[in-house]
């Protein structure tokens, strides 16, 4: 029996370090794994899966849903998929046919947009699945859990790509749905902190 998995939650909130812990499991336990991801995902790599703090795993781009069909190893029993909202309302068709072909699909996407709006087609694969995680980052400006991405440049298309550079992770109270100045501390500096302080230290 297939099963969808949908790992959902704001920027910085690990969805994308949570799809990769799981295919790894997957492939330790002798499954075989295909990762996907949108072509408009270059931040980190152009090829790879890469989440913020730099965890990877190699992956197919495709420009559209149909092509996780076409690209498919017939041999493939996990499939996941990152960044999902960024390929349409077609996805949930083509994670429905992978789940009655009987894999196992586990995705990963922001649930809101920058204005804290449903971002298509997260409500509608959170509804099909068979499980849902929600994941949540720490707000930067008083520490609760945020489950928003705050923008932080002036920009009102839906689709902006960025990390650090372009958001950070707000809580209800201290989101608004207009671009604010950032307040958070450059990226890699967050890194670089969790490197030097080492498991005791987060």
């Amino acid at each position: 029996m297939g099963t969808l998995e949908v790992i959902c939650g704001p920027m910085f909130s690990g969805k994308t370090e949570e799809l990769i812990r799981r295919v790894t499991r997957a492939v330790i336990a002798r499954r075989k794994v295909q990762v996907f991801k949108p072509r408009v995902d270059s931040r980190y790599d152009p090829d790879a899966v890469v989440s913020h703090s730099q965890w990877r795993v190699e992956s197919t781009v495709v420009d559209s849903p149909g092509q996780i069909l076409e690209q498919l190893d017939p041999a493939a029993e996990v499939v996941g998929i990152d960044e999902v909202q960024f390929l349409g309302p077609q996805a949930v068709e083509v994670c429905r046919a992978l789940v009655e072909r009987g894999l196992r699909v586990i995705v990963a996407g922001l649930d809101q947009d920058y204005r804290g709006a449903p971002f298509e087609p997260m409500p509608q694969l959170l509804a099909e699945a068979e499980y849902v995680t929600k994941e949540l980052a720490i707000c930067v400006v008083c520490g609760a859990p945020a489950g928003r991405s705050q923008r932080i440049v002036p920009a009102e298309d839906r689709v902006v790509v960025g990390a650090a550079d372009v958001y950070e992770p707000r809580c209800r109270k201290c989101f608004s749905p207009e671009p604010r100045p950032a307040t958070a501390p450059p990226e890699q500096e967050l890194f670089a902190f969790v490197k030097r302080a080492g498991p005791q230290g987060t």
